[in-house]
């Protein structure tokens, strides 16, 4: 059987500007995540996140409204805030954590990066590491990461009667 994938929060895109020297942040984080069940393919993209990062500390944070994420169904959209991840009760996903590696912010380049912090999804929270790239470039970061997250560890339910549809993971 084939593997399913659903990596929420996967596509971590974010284009960071200065705005002080050392607190770089955006409010267009791009995030989007995609299901390969065994019915169907689901996939959606928010473009409203918010991410920061401190070069001093090496702290990263973003956070993104559920209710931003667009479907190319409307019915999937209405099913996905609704019925799995109750986005009036938990409005937000959250990544907290720190850059592992000692990076010169102040030397242009690309590269490997983890972040090791605490993610919420769904109102529950667990450790995570995030392996990811990160482009230095003058008064810019951007930092791109894929990572799975399964629904159990947050506690999503899926209904029976769609469980072939929407992939654990």
């Amino acid at each position: 059987m084939k593997t399913s994938i659903l990596s929420f929060l996967c596509g971590l895109l974010c284009t960071i500007s200065v705005h002080a020297q050392q607190l770089y942040s955006a409010t267009n984080t791009e995030v989007s995540f995609f299901s390969d069940a065994p019915l169907e393919d689901i996939e959606a993209t928010c473009k409203t996140g918010q991410s920061l990062i401190n070069t001093a500390t090496r702290e990263v944070a973003v956070k993104i409204p559920i209710k931003s994420f667009k479907f190319p169904n409307s019915l999937m959209q209405e099913h996905f805030n609704e019925n799995y991840m109750e986005s009036e009760k938990y409005p937000h996903a959250v990544f907290k954590g720190k850059i592992n590696e000692n990076i010169d912010f102040s030397k242009p380049g690309t590269y490997p990066v983890t972040a090791t912090g605490r993610i919420n999804i769904h109102g529950v929270e667990r450790d995570q590491t995030i392996k990811g790239t990160l482009t230095v470039a003058p008064n810019q970061l951007n930092l791109e990461a894929k990572f799975d997250v399964l629904l159990a560890d947050h506690q999503i339910k899926i209904p029976e009667v769609v469980f072939m549809k929407i992939a654990e993971k």
